[in-house]
C-alpha cells in the first residue's frame, strides 16, 4: 500500500511541497520568511530543504536554507503540524554517503533548522564509493534515535533504489518511503522507470525542478529571455516542443483564469503516483501560482492534451 507523509499531528502531505533552494541565493531573509508565512497561510505544511543550499553563492558555505528556516521556526509554534525534509551528502564539508559523514551532518541540519527531528531525510545524492549497505544501515539508525522519521531518495538511479530497498528489507531496515527525481512536462524519463518501481513499492515521489528550471511559468518567451540566474537553463527548452507545450499551457490558464505555472503543477499532481510536486518562489508575486495549483484539477482530456505536447 503506498504510504504518504503525514504531520506529527496526524495531517496528510498537501498538494505542494515548497521548495527553498531559493533561500539565501535570490530571496533574503525577510522576503523567505514572508514566503514560508504566506505558504502556510496558503494551507501549505511541507517544506523541502537541503543541507548543501546554497553553496554555489559566493560568500555562502551551504545551509544558508535550512538556517532561515530554522529562525522561522523559532517564532512559532505549529512545528507538530509541518513537514520538513533535508538532505544530506552534497554539502562541500559533509561529502558523500559515509556513515560517519551521515551522523555529523544530521546533527547539523538539526541544529540549523532548529528542531529536534527532521520528518524526511533524503539522501541527496548516490555515493558509489559508499557501499550502499553502509549508508542504508547508517541512515535507519537514525530513525531509531528518533534524529528523523523517515528515509528518502533524491537522484538515485531505479536499480540503486531498488537495491537499497532489498538490503533494507534483507537486513530488517527503515525502508526509504519516498523518492524524489527531476520531473516535469519538458522532462519525463522518469515514467519509464521510477514511476513504475515506486508504484511497486509503494513509494512516494516528489518531483524536482517542477516548472523546468520556471520555463513552465511561461516567461520565458522568443525574443523575451529576462536577465536571471536560471535563463541559460529555462532557454534551453525553447524548441518546437516546448513552444507547444507553452501554446497548451497558455490555452488551459485563459480557460480557468490561472497562470501557466498552476496548470504545470496541476499536470504533476494529476499524473499517476505523484504525490506533490516541489516547487520554489523567490517573492510573494511568484507563490501565487504555485498556491493557485492546490484548487486546480485538470480534466482527463486535458491531462491528455498536455500529455501529447509534451511527448518526447
Amino acid at each position: 500500500m503506498k504510504s504518504e507523509m503525514t504531520t506529527a499531528a496526524g495531517q496528510h502531505a498537501c498538494g505542494l511541497v515548497l521548495g527553498t533552494n531559493v533561500f539565501g541565493w535570490t530571496a533574503d531573509l525577510a522576503t523567505s520568511h514572508e514566503i514560508l508565512s504566506a505558504y502556510v497561510q496558503g494551507s501549505g505544511n511541507f517544506i523541502d530543504t537541503a543541507d548543501s543550499y546554497s553553496f554555489w553563492v559566493d560568500g555562502n558555505e551551504g545551509g544558508e536554507s535550512e538556517d532561515t528556516i530554522g529562525q522561522w521556526l523559532k517564532g512559532r509554534n505549529d512545528r507538530d503540524q509541518l513537514i520538513i525534509a533535508t538532505k544530506v551528502s552534497h554539502h562541500p564539508k559533509f561529502s558523500g554517503m559515509a556513515p560517519e559523514n551521515i551522523m555529523a551532518a544530521v546533527d547539523q541540519s538539526l541544529r540549523r533548522l532548529e528542531t529536534d527531528y527532521i520528518d524526511l531525510y533524503y539522501a541527496h545524492f548516490d555515493d558509489p564509493t559508499v557501499p550502499l549497505e553502509d549508508s542504508a544501515q547508517a541512515m535507519s539508525s537514525l530513525v531509531d534515535q528518533g534524529k528523523i522519521r523517515a528515509i528518502g531518495l533524491s537522484n538515485y538511479s531505479a536499480p540503486r533504489v531498488e537495491e537499497w530497498i532489498k538490503i533494507a528489507e534483507r537486513d530488517g531496515l527503515h525502508a526509504p518511503i519516498a523518492i524524489e527525481p527531476q520531473y516535469n512536462l519538458m522532462e519525463r524519463g522518469i515514467e519509464a522507470d521510477i514511476v513504475p518501481l515506486a508504484a511497486g513499492y509503494g513509494l512516494d515521489i516528489y518531483p524536482y525542478y517542477s516548472l523546468a528550471h520556471g520555463f513552465l511559468s511561461g516567461k520565458y518567451r522568443p525574443g523575451n529571455l529576462p536577465q536571471g540566474d536560471r535563463t541559460a537553463d529555462a532557454a534551453k527548452y525553447l524548441d518546437e516542443r516546448g513552444l507547444s507545450v507553452l501554446a497548451a499551457l497558455d490555452d488551459l490558464a485563459q480557460q480557468y483564469r490561472q497562470q501557466p505555472a498552476a496548470v504545470a503543477l496541476a499536470w504533476l499532481r494529476g499524473k499517476k503516483g505523484v504525490t506533490a510536486p516541489i516547487a520554489s518562489a523567490r517573492n510573494l508575486d511568484q507563490l501565487s501560482p504555485l498556491l493557485g495549483a492546490l484548487s486546480l484539477t485538470l480534466r482527463d482530456e486535458e491531462m491528455r492534451l498536455l500529455d501529447e505536447a509534451s511527448r518526447p
